[in-house]
């Protein structure tokens, strides 16, 4: 009980300074889309579309490929090689410099790529324009991200939000500044938010000089290059497993679209609102992640597995007060975004279902972060392929186009979900938490003279 105590309270007080980053995170580019929207109806679907689909790419390289760096990092903190963690974050920037480019391209020449994703030629035109601008600031995004899991693996949860703080507000008035002021209109959005990200990296670096930080930086070293595969191994399915979940959603997006207006604005309500509460579980899923593979690191394998079980239960318990909090507003939560009484009321019928799948993400969030702490990235993606796209991607369509609507594409996503989080939870379960421990400490799990110490330690 004492332990579960203490790995309870340690994964609330570090989740949420990481919760608030995210949020803070999302809410650049949420402001700059709102600021944009005051050019005209055109431009405001022109920002909203280009950010989605640079979410849908370009911040995957962060938000996915980063995961590695939970990992990695995590075990050589916890091991004590801090200097190693230093060379692991040049690796990481390497890496993931090299995987942005190919991002770059697509950004570039994406006018034809939209066109065939069913857009007009007219937003397909426009949203190319928008993201060439945001190219010099997605890498900005990386490294920002890299830099906060760097610091998050040494414990130092709150650095990116007090940078956020800052640059959030300055972010609003770049943007008004860049798009009213100086007159450029779309291209000042990106510019601008772009900017933000550089700035929120800068000052996070000097944090991690002057403040908390540098502990593990030894200089720039030339064995950054010499782990560059497994890193890259596991960046590549940490962005397949965050992306699969991402893309479908995105799938649906365009697929409430064909249902019409209403279901497209009732969706799109749902999808901001959801996307913000994300953040609470993909939070706790990097802290379980950090603290998974820190325990796994120093040879403790009970400590870990202790955590994965609190995890469990925290996510699933925040999840059920979240679902209960939506089920009591549903029928006044789409006057918070418009007056339309047809939208109001599809969003009254939907939010239960979105209510419900809270629980099965909370759950999803902590459990994916435990298989990302003992480097099993491959079967929350693999669980995640079989569960969106061989299930319920199919039948919510089916159900969307035969009578359900809106509500038939979120019985899809909610039954693809909670079987994600059910796998998963059983996965992690049945982990042999002894043998990933002495995979961390020694790289395999051939028995070595290290058995001895991780047989004292799991005591």
């Amino acid at each position: 009980m004492g332990i579960a105590l203490k790995e309870t309270k340690y994964l609330l007080a570090n989740s949420a300074p990481v919760i608030l980053g995210y949020a803070l995170q999302n809410s650049l580019q949420s402001c700059s889309v709102i600021i944009t929207g005051r050019l005209g109806a055109n431009e405001l679907s022109v920002a909203a579309f280009a950010y989605m689909f640079a979410m849908s790419t370009g911040w995957l390289i962060a938000l996915g490929g980063t995961t590695a760096f939970d990992t990695f990092g995590s075990n050589l903190w916890g091991a004590g090689k801090k200097h190693e963690l230093g060379i692991l974050f040049q690796t990481a920037i390497i890496i993931l410099s090299f995987l942005y480019l190919p991002v770059c391209l697509v950004w570039w020449f994406s006018k034809p790529i939209l066109i065939f994703l069913h857009q007009t030629p007219e937003l397909a035109e426009a949203s190319q324009n928008f993201l060439r601008y945001l190219i010099p600031g997605g890498l900005g995004y990386i490294c920002f991200e890299l830099l906060k899991k760097y610091l998050q693996t040494q414990e130092i949860t709150r650095a990116g939000s007090y940078v956020l703080l800052v640059t959030s507000p300055l972010n609003i008035a770049l943007n008004y500044i860049s798009i009213h002021y100086y007159d450029l209109g779309l291209k000042g959005a990106p510019l601008a938010t772009g900017f933000s990200y550089w700035l929120s990296f800068i000052l996070l670096t000097q944090y991690a000089k002057y403040v908390k930080g540098a502990e593990a930086w030894g200089g720039w070293n030339r064995k950054c290059i010499d782990n560059i595969f497994p890193f890259l191994k596991l960046s590549l399915l940490g962005i397949i497993m965050v992306g699969t979940e991402w893309w479908a959603f995105e799938i649906v997006a365009l697929m409430a679209g064909k249902l019409g207006a209403v279901p497209l604005a009732a969706q799109s309500i749902i999808m901001t609102t959801d996307q913000l509460l994300n953040t609470i579980p993909f939070g706790l899923g990097i802290i379980t992640s950090n603290r998974i593979a820190y325990y796994l690191g120093a040879g403790l394998p009970n400590s870990a597995s202790s955590v994965a079980e609190v995890a469990a239960v925290v996510g699933a318990t925040l999840g059920t007060v979240i679902m209960i909090i939506m089920i009591a507003l549903r029928q006044v939560f789409g006057k918070l975004f418009t007056e339309d009484p047809d939208v109001i009321n599809l969003v009254a019928i939907v939010l239960p279902l979105v209510a419900i799948f809270q629980i099965s993400d909370s759950l999803n969030g902590t459990m994916g972060g435990a298989l990302r702490g003992t480097k099993r990235q491959e079967v929350g993606a693999m669980v995640n392929i079989s569960a969106y796209y061989l299930f319920s991607l199919p039948l919510g369509i089916s159900l969307a186009f035969h009578g359900k609507g809106l509500a038939g594409l979120w019985i899809g996503q909610v039954i693809a979900l909670s079987l994600v989080g059910i796998l998963e939870l059983k996965f992690v379960m049945a982990t042999d938490w002894y043998m990933q421990a002495r995979k961390a400490v020694i790289g395999s799990d051939e028995p070595n003279e290290y058995s001895a110490l991780l047989g004292r330690n799991s005591q």
